[in-house]
């Protein structure tokens, strides 16, 4: 976690949260499905500073498209990443500023429904100053039918890489990874299955694997309960290992330690107790504050997807 939050990568992921994407206000009435392709906005586009402050507030009038591209390559200063309100606000010193925050979209789909359904992904690589910061990876979607689907990727340079998925519907997952190569550090998986008899979704399935340990607990065959947590230490049963699944929330869906909704309370064979937070430290804080950024990645959700828009409509 210290190799990882050091990073420039992270650094993207924790990016700014005052940043939401401008939408153009488009009729409840509108049914038609929209789609916005990576063909319909490729181009290299560059941060200028801009002095007009009438007119509409697209954030076309600090970009220009200086260059035709097969991918969409995006170039604006890295100041105002960091500093995010400040992008659509001209003052005389941004006409010294370097574009050496670079964002190149390999990939870029967004099909819409409006009110009814969505449909996105895209493929990114980021490099601030030259050096490589990491390649996100997002898809999401929604719809009455199967519900809420998102899954986030990010791989860093070092090596490291980081999944979020999450899903609602008749059947709830939830996966918090974090792997170098083939070996899985820190991987949680919670599945929630809708009842129907009385429509809620109820636990089946959940494990915590941080290292070689593994923590597990499911329904068993033929029960109506949840077997008692299970530990392994090497893929070996460990016989005396006591530890106790404490719930935080009534929240059914996505109930898991990483989103700090559930803790762990583990009895030594002294008969002495502590708890994951405890034990973990301030490293299961960096944690969720990780996998809280994969899933909002403020800066994928807004400048590249406001300067998508803004380009679309404008067509």
């Amino acid at each position: 976690m210290n190799a990882i939050s050091t990073s420039a990568g992270y650094q993207v992921l924790a990016g700014p949260a005052d940043l939401t994407t401008k939408s153009a206000v488009i009729s409840p009435l509108d049914t038609i499905t929209h789609s916005i392709l990576l063909s319909d906005i490729a181009g290299v586009y560059d941060y200028k500073a801009n002095t007009v402050t009438k007119g509409p507030n697209s954030i076309l009038r600090f970009f220009s498209k200086t260059a035709e591209n097969p991918q969409m390559i995006v170039r604006l200063p890295e100041e105002k990443i960091k500093a995010s309100k400040s992008l659509l606000h001209y003052t005389p010193s941004d006409t010294l500023l370097t574009n050496n925050y670079v964002v190149t979209l390999s990939d870029y789909q967004y099909n819409f429904n409006w009110f009814v359904s969505y449909d996105y992904k895209m493929a990114s690589s980021i490099k601030i100053k030259d050096v490589n910061a990491g390649v996100l990876k997002i898809q999401s979607s929604s719809n009455k039918t199967d519900g809420y689907h998102f899954a986030s990727e990010f791989v860093f340079p070092n090596g490291y890489v980081t999944k979020c998925q999450y899903s609602s519907g008749d059947t709830a997952t939830s996966v918090y990874a974090i792997t170098d190569g083939t070996k899985t550090l820190y991987e949680e998986k919670y599945t929630a299955i809708k009842s129907i008899t009385d429509m809620r979704h109820r636990e089946t399935a959940f494990s915590l694997t941080i290292g070689n340990v593994l923590i597990t607990r499911n329904l068993g065959k033929g029960q109506a309960s949840l077997d008692s947590a299970k530990v392994y230490v090497g893929g070996v049963l460990q016989l005396k290992s006591k530890v106790e699944l404490v719930d935080k929330t009534t929240d059914p869906i996505d109930n898991c330690i990483t989103n700090k909704k559930r803790e762990l309370k583990i009895t030594f064979d002294d008969g002495t107790s502590s708890t994951f937070t405890e034990l973990a430290g301030n490293v299961i804080t960096d944690i969720s504050s990780l996998f809280i950024s994969m899933r909002q990645v403020y800066f994928a959700t807004g400048i590249i997807d406001w300067i998508a828009w803004d380009i679309y409509t404008h067509k």
